[in-house]
């Protein structure tokens, strides 16, 4: 079974911030992750990542906050995409 896209999604927001995320379905986990997903969730601005949420190879689940790395429990991707747009509707209100 090949690679299958999951979601794809992509936005300017109003203040010129980038919003993007992309989610594979793999045929296999991703050494050390249990799970069959391969993910990208990033939040830029002013050209630099300030939020982010991915698994790479290696590392696994994380996520990443103004230069910090943190460990993320993934639970499935409803919830990886509710825990990220949380993220980025904290730092907004913050900053």
């Amino acid at each position: 079974m090949p690679a299958e896209l999951i979601t794809r999604f992509k936005d300017i927001t109003p203040e010129g911030a980038l919003i993007e995320f992309v989610v594979w379905r793999l045929p296999e986990p991703v050494p050390p992750c249990g799970h069959p997903f391969k993910y990208r969730l990033v939040f830029i601005v002013d050209g630099k990542r300030v939020i982010g949420f991915d698994n790479e190879r290696g590392k696994g689940d994380h996520r990443h906050r103004e230069g910090a790395e943190h460990p993320y429990a993934f639970v499935d991707i409803d919830r990886l995409i509710e825990d990220f747009i949380g993220e980025v509707e904290q730092w907004r209100r913050e900053h």
